[in-house]
């Protein structure tokens, strides 16, 4: 259709396995700066991004061609690796 305009926002939660507290003060800013670069070479768009020590929080912008559960798979997958080889 012509001059369609979408916008879908999707909130995403994950936790830490086991609901663990580690994600630690002393680099979740980092971590929230590597999960941004995965969305944005997804080409979405991330809007908000928190959390606390056991679980993370993100507000996505979204085109309507976007696999959801592909997105989030390598969100977490890529995150874990990155958090794991750096910081735990």
């Amino acid at each position: 259709m012509a001059h369609t305009y979408t916008q879908l926002y999707t909130h995403i939660v994950f936790a830490v396995k086991g609901r663990a507290n580690l994600i630690s003060k002393s680099w979740r800013s980092n971590l929230y700066q590597y999960i941004t670069g995965i969305v944005k070479n997804k080409s979405e768009k991330l809007m908000v991004i928190g959390g606390v020590s056991d679980h993370v929080h993100i507000l996505l912008s979204t085109k309507p061609d976007c696999k959801m559960s592909d997105l989030v798979r390598d969100i977490k997958a890529n995150s874990s690796r990155w958090s794991n080889e750096n910081m735990l």
